[in-house]
């Protein structure tokens, strides 16, 4: 649920800013922009362009209709009607009390107003502000459509309003993390900073280039880091004996002479020429956006991947997931499904890695679509990850497929679906692929599902809640008219005329 929060503002359109903007926008939110540099709006496009492609990748529920966006020329007009506001302007204190100074004028005396900062206290960025209770310091990793995490910094901030915004973050697919007590540069930061330092001691002490320290945290502890963590990596390190064995093995390690965590090197021109030549023969072969590309496909099966195991950054993919189809299918009081018609549970799009030498959307990808289709049947008729943790599923045993038109990529697709029976363990579904513009039918996919106890793989009865639904459900797609062509082998519909 997104409580209160019903559109958006940043100030501020760069690099962290487009990103918070490209996150509202398509979990449908209107947001509006004020950014005075004359290329905002061409780069914040970009960067919502980058993100639609992303999510196209990243999940396959539907999204809600995309916000619309408008860019402002002044502070007054960007914040005047938000229910939440994102400061996203350059590091500079003097420059955000200036902000924040023009955003009390004129927000709404309940807005929640966040701070892109990573660096600067509450306490540091309240001085001055006549209702310090709905600031806080909400700071995010780059790019902010993809990572979820986001540190929550209170400071004065009410329990209430803190609410809310841990509410709205978590909606929109983050990790709303609320940091015990404020510090310089909040958790990550601190982190980041200590790996920073020794890089470039490294580099300029010419241990190893630009390229080799990141080959060594890219092929190595940044794999186990993106799903396991600090304390966790090195908990599994200790073996049997656990954590309390690791430090007292390690532990001593720790007072050697390795780190110059508290010194610095001198950004000599020599240095920086060394590092930026060092980074140019790295990567300077590819442009800045075929680089964000390839930095968001790898995210996205990174966290695909934690999905399939229900981890970390997977699981929180998974949550985020089920709230977009309980908004699609109407849980939340948005959109409203007419029981008594085929029900219009998916829709997506033709995707590139979708298309076969034909140019046509190859058929595995058609089955894809329906499987899809049917995951979304099964979140309407409640068939959560609750009830999947409880040991029960419904399993499809047999599928029936005709590819009728073909897609070429791009096109966009959407399905229906009608519910053709059910008994105690059996559900029998009829999608419809239809095309996006005219719904002209491309494709029908007939399945059984079958009702099974997982721990043992056998069918077993469905839950009576379930079974609730779906005859509440049945009484009204009993009375849909079922198409010739359901319940019929192959050889059948080829030999059937009307069919021809």
């Amino acid at each position: 649920m997104t409580g209160t929060v019903k559109s958006a503002a940043a100030i501020g359109g760069g690099v962290i800013g487009g990103g918070w903007i490209a996150r509202f926008l398509l979990n449908g939110f209107d947001v509006r922009v004020f950014d005075p540099h004359p290329q905002a709006e061409r780069l914040v496009a970009e960067v919502v362009g980058n993100a639609e492609r992303a999510y196209r990748r990243l999940t396959l529920a539907p999204l809600p209709e995309k916000g619309r966006l408008s860019f402002v020329s002044s502070i007054e007009e960007a914040v005047r009607d938000a229910d939440y506001i994102q400061e996203s302007v350059p590091e500079r204190l003097d420059l955000k009390l200036k902000v924040y100074a023009e955003i009390e004028r004129h927000a709404k005396p309940d807005a929640l107003i966040g701070s892109s900062t990573s660096g600067f206290k509450p306490s540091e960025l309240i001085e001055g502000f006549g209702t310090p209770q709905r600031l806080f310091v909400a700071h995010p990793f780059n790019p902010v459509y993809l990572l979820p995490v986001v540190e929550i910094v209170p400071g004065q901030t009410t329990a209430e309003n803190l609410a809310r915004a841990q509410a709205f973050l978590s909606a929109i697919g983050m990790k709303a993390l609320v940091v015990r007590k404020e510090i310089d540069a909040h958790i990550a930061d601190r982190l980041l900073e200590a790996v920073w330092r020794e890089g470039l001691w490294l580099v300029h002490d010419g241990v190893a280039t630009t390229e080799e320290i990141d080959d060594v945290i890219r092929f190595g502890f940044g794999l186990r880091w993106a799903q396991m963590g600090l304390f966790e990596t090195y908990r599994i390190a200790g073996g049997e004996a656990g954590m309390r064995h690791f430090i007292s093995q390690f532990g001593p390690a720790l007072k050697w002479p390795w780190t110059k965590l508290m010194d610095v090197p001198e950004l000599t021109d020599e240095l920086i020429d060394t590092i930026a030549s060092q980074s140019d023969a790295q990567s300077g072969h590819h442009g800045i956006r075929d680089l964000e590309r390839i930095r968001d496909d790898n995210l996205v099966a990174i966290m695909q991947a934690l999905k399939a195991n229900n981890w970390g950054a997977g699981a929180l993919l998974k949550d985020y997931e089920t709230g977009l189809y309980a908004r699609a299918h109407g849980r939340d009081g948005r959109a409203e499904i007419d029981p008594s018609k085929p029900l219009p549970l998916h829709a997506d799009r033709v995707r590139e890695d979708w298309v076969d030498y034909n140019g046509h959307m190859t058929e595995s990808r058609y089955l894809q679509v329906l499987g899809d289709a049917t995951d979304a049947f099964l979140h309407l008729i409640g068939m959560d990850k609750d009830y999947l943790a409880s040991g029960r599923s419904l399993y499809t045993v047999e599928t029936h497929i005709r590819h009728l038109r073909e897609a070429r990529m791009g096109a966009p697709l959407h399905v229906v679906t009608r519910l053709l029976g059910f008994d105690e363990k059996r559900v029998r579904l009829l999608h419809e692929i239809r095309a996006g513009a005219d719904g002209e039918l491309l494709a029908t996919g007939e399945h059984m599902l079958l009702h099974v106890d997982t721990g043992k793989s056998a069918s077993a009865p469905m839950d009576p809640i379930l079974s609730a639904k779906l005859g509440e459900l049945w009484k009204h797609q009993r009375h849909l008219q079922t198409p010739a062509y359901a319940g019929k082998p192959v050889r059948e519909i080829m030999m059937d005329p009307a069919n021809s």
